[in-house]
């Protein structure tokens, strides 16, 4: 089963909010606390800062001074884990994945990012019940990326219907959601529904600045199969113009 040519990242940083260190009872080690937890929610705010940027060493480090200051803060562990996932170091993304839940089991942010994570190691089944866990949380505030990750990983997963009322979900949480339009698209013209296939691209192809030869391949394919010959040579002028050493353009030309 193929895969979804998502465009946009999956993966959440942070809450915004942490994990305080456990409190004395006096007032200077809860001052101590405040501090270090404070100390910690800046260094790894500037781990998440360092990892966008691909400046993986950098955000290690970062990493690293902020559970200096507090070894028990779970939003650094989250951070830790996106990073090991981006150095393809799988065992130490998922421990630390897991530390991040052990200490804060309801981070939405967390179990969205474990979720994607045991999705692209092709454990899909797994990863469905940590979005659903993070969209139990009524303060979540990006939901529609739970929704369309829950999507995307039931279609790897082989459940097509779980995938469309999931996407359907995200759309609705936030309509026009380029990456939920797109995934419908792929998946109705997987599925046959070429209406609707064209339907979801169009609304994704008024909306993208720069679609990819991947995806205006998938435009010239769903028009073809809708009959719509105009929009089909529209899609594979962009194509050829844009983008004229693709092997989505060769497959084109080739009459694929």
């Amino acid at each position: 089963m193929k895969k979804f040519a998502i465009p946009a990242l999956l993966l959440t940083l942070l809450s915004g909010c942490g994990t305080p260190s456990g409190g004395g009872g006096s007032q200077a080690p809860v001052q101590n606390d405040s501090r270090a937890s404070a100390s910690a929610k800046v260094h790894t705010e500037l781990a998440g800062m360092y990892y966008e940027r691909s400046q993986l060493g950098v955000a290690l480090g970062e990493i690293a001074a902020a559970l200096h200051a507090d070894r028990n803060y779970a939003p650094a562990y989250n951070v830790r884990g996106l990073i090991h996932m981006a150095l393809r170091e799988d065992k130490e993304a998922e421990d630390d994945f897991q530390q991040s839940l052990q200490l804060d089991k309801g981070d939405s942010d967390a179990h969205n990012n474990y979720g994607w994570f045991l999705c692209q190691r092709d454990r899909a089944k797994e990863s469905i019940p940590h979005f659903m866990a993070a969209l139990k949380n009524p303060l979540y505030t990006t939901p529609e990326r739970a929704y369309l990750n829950a999507g995307v990983c039931s279609q790897k997963a082989g459940k097509l219907k779980d995938a469309e009322e999931f996407l359907q979900r995200a759309l609705l949480v936030q309509p026009g959601n380029l990456q939920a339009l797109l995934a419908l698209a792929e998946l109705s013209f997987f599925n046959g529904d070429y209406p609707a296939a064209k339907k979801y691209f169009a609304g994704f192809a008024e909306r993208a600045e720069e679609p990819t030869a991947e995806q205006l391949w998938l435009g010239v394919r769903i028009e073809r199969r809708a009959g719509d010959r105009n929009a089909a040579a529209s899609y594979a002028v962009q194509l050829r113009k844009r983008y004229p050493e693709a092997r989505e353009t060769q497959l084109m030309m080739q009459g694929e």
